[in-house]
């Protein structure tokens, strides 16, 4: 009834919104004198931020049509090379030949935002790697007929790409797909998967959320696991292709991320207003490209999300050795071919510092020779992927393990 209400509100807020729009164009016009006068600019914020304010924010795009290769401009083409109901796999095509680069593999979070969130993780990828990356679908346009998604359907979903990519594929897991990327890797290597990646790197993943502990892990465990059944599950209207699915629905997720840090959103917003009043369109453009991807998100499958409740943040199966993926046990300590590298950011507020490095006692019977770990100081978890220290600190670690294990192959 909750997600029904929502789009009862949002259709409700049209005309209001399309006024201020209306508003918003006609102050800001350059053959508008008025748009050239303070007055003229704070009547054009204004209508903006009540636009803003009341518009579904719908997938950005990765825009990304060129990279840097070896010091040249060249071109930079997406294409769907496989897909699934839920997920697509995106292979950005660079316009390169008789270049060796390492094939990697990003694993994006399904978590509410869509892929486009790691835009700055590709986009330093790409000067020297062949990047694939897992662009969700928001279930919301799944039709029920293509069954549910689970976080075994996740597992299995992770496999198969890497069967598609094929032997020679490194894999990246940003946050938390660290435990499917785990579960699946160790599951390969216990059968012995001709398609075992050679190496695999796990950034602010929580593998094991009993080491030090955040908000974020408190709020899932502060509820029972029927109070996220019961409160957080709604189902999509009618008038999406996925009607009758079962979602956690994103705008709930949404109002979860700006309660967080409410008053640091707040006062953004005003500094955006102050912005377009000042004339300052760099600053304005920019606080409207951060929050066009944060406030773009979508739905999640009720099944995954609240298996990765339970298993992941309550019960935690897979550091306690007790996780199960269709009857099978996941054991790390088959890993002996997949080299480990984990990262953490020092002042990551959401997975706490030796949260994603546990993955390398459960990786028991790996050499030393192929773990690596990296704490990265003075960052929190979206600098540990994406920003100048990403960009500048992080990276180079990242590029310097990958390679070093695709040269061990050769």
């Amino acid at each position: 009834m909750l997600y029904h209400l929502h789009e009862i509100q949002h259709h409700a807020f049209t005309p209001m919104r399309l006024m201020a729009e209306a508003v918003r164009t006609t102050y800001s016009h350059p053959w508008m004198p008025l748009a050239y006068t303070r007055l003229g600019r704070a009547v054009a914020a204004g209508a903006e931020l009540i636009e803003r304010s009341t518009r579904r924010f719908g997938k950005p795009a990765f825009n990304l049509p060129f990279t840097m290769v070896a010091g040249e401009r060249v071109a930079v083409t997406e294409e769907v090379v496989h897909e699934t109901p839920f997920c697509e796999l995106l292979h950005f095509r660079r316009a390169v030949e008789d270049r060796k680069d390492p094939k990697v593999l990003v694993v994006a979070p399904m978590s509410g935002h869509f892929a486009t969130l790691l835009r700055g993780t590709v986009e330093t990828l790409l000067h020297e790697h062949d990047v694939y990356i897992t662009d969700w679908v928001d279930p919301r346009h799944v039709p029920l007929d293509q069954g549910d998604f689970t976080l075994d359907c996740y597992i299995d979903l992770v496999t198969e790409l890497l069967s598609v990519l094929g032997p020679d594929t490194h894999i990246v897991a940003v946050c938390q797909p660290s435990v499917p990327v785990l579960a699946a890797v160790s599951l390969m290597a216990a059968a012995d998967h001709p398609c075992q990646p050679r190496s695999m790197t796990l950034m602010g993943g929580p593998v094991d959320t009993r080491a030090n502990p955040t908000k974020v892990n408190e709020m899932a465990t502060r509820k029972p696991f029927s109070w996220f059944e019961k409160t957080v599950i709604h189902t999509v209207p009618m008038n999406h292709a996925g009607r009758g699915r079962r979602v956690y629905p994103g705008f709930l997720q949404l109002q979860g991320f700006m309660s967080m840090n409410l008053e640091r959103h707040v006062g953004e917003h005003m500094k955006l207003f102050q912005n377009m009043v000042r004339g300052d369109g760099d600053s304005a453009e920019e606080h409207r490209a951060f929050y066009d991807e944060y406030l773009a998100v979508m739905d999640l499958p009720a099944e995954y999300y609240l298996e990765t409740i339970r298993k992941v943040f309550q019960e935690h199966h897979l550091p306690r050795g007790i996780m199960v993926s269709r009857g099978r046990k996941v054991d790390p300590s088959h890993i002996r071919k997949t080299a480990l590298m984990t990262v953490e950011g020092e002042k990551d507020d959401i997975t706490g510092v030796g949260q994603t490095k546990a993955a390398h006692a459960l990786c028991c019977n790996l050499p030393e020779s192929k773990q690596r770990y990296h704490l990265q100081p003075k960052v929190g978890h979206y600098g540990v992927f994406n920003g100048r220290r990403w960009r500048e600190e992080v990276y180079p670690h990242v590029r310097e393990f990958i390679r070093a294990q695709a040269h061990a192959h050769d």
